[in-house]
């Protein structure tokens, strides 16, 4: 099969089109002809080198931790899924290919309404803004900050606190991404010095729980604006919230929390903005463009 893989680590340019064995389906797993593969930064740290101790590095190393596809292998007792179904899910990497295998565990059936680039690029975000904000204890009533609310994360956890019942979210962002941010029904407040007090001046209710997805200046400005510590939980910078009292982010994620989030978009509760999609032959041109750091949406690669 043709994967994008790694031969070496580096920049985005040792990440090429390959071809490797294709895998298997094995007992409790399921194989899926993928049709999409969301691009994460996690991706990028794999490329550069990095990997969780559980993460067979040998080469060739295929990145790509959420795919979207149709099954063509079911496993030895398997239930619940067949050849055809079509699905999204998650692996920690190996979802840059014309093919992947995963623990039934790790997957969902695909919502008839949602094309194939959404549920390529759904899974990452979606579970990482569900751990995040279920950990911060977001739910009816509260005042949410969402810092960087303007990226595929972000953007994710905006919609997901208003669907569990935030009355208001404020999300930080560039200027640029304001109208967007409004035509989530997110208050738009701008980066930089002064962020704490910008962020009191459209909430002098307070604010009762944040989310950093920007790193140690928005992380701080938290800190002065939330009052209770434990409802506040970054994606970036574990040091600083050690020093702030801030309890770090437990990571989970499972096919139970991943199946309510596609019902809250079968439903029409969440939407998913595409920043761009990139044939898998150009897999290193999509590393370089989230690597920028701009931008809003989120990056896929079409595999088929």
């Amino acid at each position: 099969m043709k994967a994008a893989a790694l031969t070496s680590f580096g920049g985005p340019e040792v990440l090429s089109l390959t071809e490797v064995p294709a895998p298997e389906a094995g007992a409790g797993t399921v194989r899926v002809r993928v049709r999409a593969a969301g691009v994460q930064h996690f991706d990028t740290r794999i490329r550069r080198g990095w990997a969780p101790p559980t993460v067979d590095m040998t080469f060739p190393v295929i990145p790509g931790n959420e795919f979207s596809g149709v099954v063509d292998q079911v496993g030895a007792g398997v239930d619940g899924f067949a050849v055809g179904d079509e699905v999204l899910g998650y692996t920690t990497t190996r979802s840059y290919a014309e093919y992947v295998v995963a623990p039934v565990g790790q997957v969902v059936p695909k919502p008839a309404n949602m094309p194939w680039d959404v549920a390529g690029g759904f899974t990452g975000n979606g579970q990482g803004a569900a751990m995040c904000l279920r950990q911060m204890g977001v739910g009816s009533g509260d005042t949410v900050l969402i810092n960087a609310a303007a990226g595929a994360l972000g953007t994710f956890s905006v919609q997901l606190a208003k669907a569990w019942g935030a009355t208001t979210v404020i999300g930080t962002a560039s200027e640029a991404n304001h109208d967007y941010l409004r035509s989530l029904g997110v208050i738009p407040v701008t980066y930089g010095e002064g962020l704490a007090e910008r962020i009191r001046a459209v909430a002098p209710q307070g604010v009762d729980a944040a989310m950093d997805n920007v790193g140690e200046e928005a992380l701080r400005a938290s800190a002065e604006v939330v009052k209770d510590k434990s409802r506040i939980r970054t994606m970036i910078d574990d040091d600083v919230a050690s020093e702030l009292g801030i309890p770090l982010l437990k990571p989970h994620r499972s096919a139970e929390q991943l199946a309510e989030l596609t019902a809250l978009y079968a439903e029409g509760l969440i939407r998913i903005h595409l920043r761009a999609a990139y044939p898998l032959a150009q897999a290193a041109d999509a590393h370089r463009e989230i690597e920028t750091g701009h931008g809003r949406g989120k990056i896929v690669l079409l595999v088929d």
